[in-house]
């Protein structure tokens, strides 16, 4: 069993920066590829970003590309998404994801083994 509970969110300007922090319990962090997805008010969860269990893998959607940084501490079980350059757009619930399967959090399919609630990114123009 892992539980997940995200932290960093806030509000910002356009072209600011947030780091968030996804903080991981249980003993099998390490053997999962993690995840953040969001989702925009009135739209549909989207994948954003994932690593592998090992951090040697990453994929990013094309719209967060040069200005999202996905990694993870495993030591800490922490998985952490540095966000620069933030547009109004970049506006959501983020929410951190946990899967055996790195393609699964890619793919977004249903049935993500783990979530946590979600933190709130406000970016202003």
């Amino acid at each position: 069993q892992v539980q997940l509970v995200e932290s960093g969110g806030g509000s910002v300007q356009a072209g600011g920066s947030l780091r968030l922090s996804c903080a991981a319990s249980g003993r099998t962090f390490g053997r999962n590829a993690m995840g953040w997805f969001r989702q925009a008010p009135g739209k549909e969860r989207e994948f954003v970003a994932a690593i592998s269990w090992s951090g040697g893998a990453t994929s990013y959607r094309d719209s967060v590309k040069g200005r999202f940084t996905i990694s993870r501490d495993n030591a800490k079980n922490t998985v952490y998404l540095q966000m620069n350059s933030l547009k109004p757009e970049d506006t959501a619930v983020y929410y951190c994801a946990a899967d055996a399967a790195f393609s699964a959090l890619v793919s977004g399919r249903d049935g993500i083994d783990y979530w946590g609630k979600g933190t709130l990114v406000t970016v202003s123009s």
